[in-house]
């Protein structure tokens, strides 16, 4: 949607009457530019929007998608933001429009028995540990510190406790979501239960999540460790994890993350596994042939959550310019090596980009994830066990804007080489992890015809102007006509 820049003005002057002069920052104030600087990518930092509204509370993202779709005929684009994690420009930042700043909705609370955490979509999943640790307690949500409540939790999220208890859109109890009406209700198993599982992987479509009520359980310290080995044990690398990713014997306590990383500030690619047992066992079993394979680099031990997410933050930092995009494979020796061949021919197109890090990261998908609550969200997976899948991730971070052109070429190539593989042998699954993809890709669609049609409906029901869709360009869509 496109509005002259005197249209949102009137849109801007209109939110600072309506939710309040200090609550909307302006170009060139302090906390205009501090919100800007918070974004997790380079590009997302780089766009200048009209204004942004600071909200905090719910009732001031009501009045502001009242006044958003009263104002101006509803012509003022606007964006939401909860971490700011998702890279490509205008994902939950708006050129020239209005941004929803949510972050200071940052309330965590626990129920009295200690099995619900109510977390404000404000939070980053750092502070959320950094409150239940001393407690005892945690929840199944994202593994590196900077990724926001909302955007992770409706595009699905995989956590380290995924095995145990499914995507963290699955342990929601309940949503707060402010509609296109302005009304904020709640959704949940017994009130507004088609909404709720629409919010389950249905990303930004439906309304404005402010808060959700996650299940909450015991956890103490975890094993935590990182090994760093030469390319030329790749193969032996992947026979490993299909064997770990095995369906019938997944270790539901565990969680493994093996990369293929190219660093040109190191001048080296290497194997990295990241391993997590959400046990206080040192040098868990599942993991003794990883740590056994010679390694460069090698760190374990026990840590607690809130330390474990800014270790991973750390290896990716804000600022960057920023790429992911996303593939599933069935999980196979040839197709995982395949997948690795392709990225490693990939190589001679970016060596010695200044800044970059050019990876391909393999998750395990098992049905230990995927099937628990494959019948109440909507990610459309309900019929892939007994398989156990993989979530093949092109993540690439550079310094300079003049590079845009080439690493994005090459990203996606690479990702069209891997798709073709996997095809030619069997192994393409068209499931696209919503929270990984690309500026390009249609996570949504890949839900399947029968989830797409379910989140039509809800959107018809809950957004019947298409507010969500129209004056909310950023994010992915439901696929067809609205």
């Amino acid at each position: 949607m496109a509005a002259s820049s005197s249209v949102v003005r009137v849109c801007c002057l209109a939110l600072a009457a309506s939710v309040g002069n200090q609550k909307v920052a302006f170009p060139g104030s302090a906390a205009y530019n501090a919100s800007l600087a918070s974004y997790f990518s380079a590009q997302q930092a780089s766009v200048q929007p009209a204004c942004i509204v600071q909200a905090q509370t719910a009732n001031d993202v009501s009045a502001a998608v009242v006044t958003l779709t009263t104002t101006a005929a509803g012509l003022c684009p606007f964006a939401v933001r909860s971490g700011g994690h998702t890279g490509f420009v205008g994902a939950s930042n708006s050129p020239g429009g209005v941004t929803i700043d949510l972050r200071a909705l940052k309330s965590v609370t626990v129920s009295n028995n200690g099995s619900r955490a109510s977390v404000g979509v404000g939070n980053t999943w750092d502070t959320v540990y950094a409150k239940l640790d001393p407690l005892g307690l945690s929840v199944a949500g994202g593994r590196a510190a900077g990724v926001g409540v909302g955007g992770l939790t409706l595009g699905g999220g995989i956590s380290y406790f995924s095995p145990r208890y499914g995507f963290t859109c699955d342990t929601v109890s309940n949503f707060q979501v402010v509609l296109a009406s302005g009304a904020i209700v709640n959704a949940n198993a017994t009130s507004n239960p088609d909404l709720f599982v629409a919010l389950r992987g249905g990303s930004n479509n439906f309304g404005i999540v402010t808060r959700v009520d996650l299940k909450a359980f015991d956890q103490g310290l975890m094993f935590a460790g990182t090994s760093l080995t030469s390319l030329a044990i790749a193969d032996d690398q992947i026979a490993e994890f299909v064997k770990f990713s095995a369906a019938d014997t997944y270790d539901e306590y565990s969680s493994l993350i093996t990369s293929f990383a190219y660093s040109q500030a190191q001048g080296i690619a290497v194997v990295s596994n990241t391993m997590q047992y959400t046990k206080p066992v040192e040098n868990p079993a599942v993991f003794q042939t990883f740590l056994s394979f010679p390694a460069f680099f090698k760190t374990t031990g026990l840590a607690n959550m809130t330390s474990i997410s800014q270790a991973t933050q750390a290896l990716n930092p804000d600022g960057m310019r920023q790429l992911s995009v996303v593939t599933t494979i069935v999980s196979t020796e040839a197709a995982l090596k395949a997948a690795y061949v392709q990225w490693n021919n990939s190589l001679a197109n970016v060596t010695g980009t200044p800044g970059l890090v050019w990876s391909l990261v393999l998750e395990p998908l098992p049905p230990a994830i995927y099937a628990k609550g494959a019948k109440t969200n909507s990610l459309g997976l309900a019929n892939r066990n007994p398989k156990s899948l993989v979530v093949a991730l092109i993540n690439t971070a550079w310094l300079s804007a003049a590079d845009d052109a080439k690493i994005s070429g090459t990203a996606y190539r690479l990702l069209a080489a891997i798709e073709s593989e996997t095809r030619r042998l069997g192994a393409y699954d068209p499931y696209v992890y919503l929270n990984y993809a690309g500026q390009f890709q249609d996570p949504i669609a890949s839900y399947g015809v029968e989830s797409v049609l379910r989140l039509k409906l809800a959107r018809a029901r809950y957004d019947p102007w298409g507010v969500f869709t129209r004056q909310v360009a950023g994010g992915y869509k439901i696929p067809g006509l609205f």
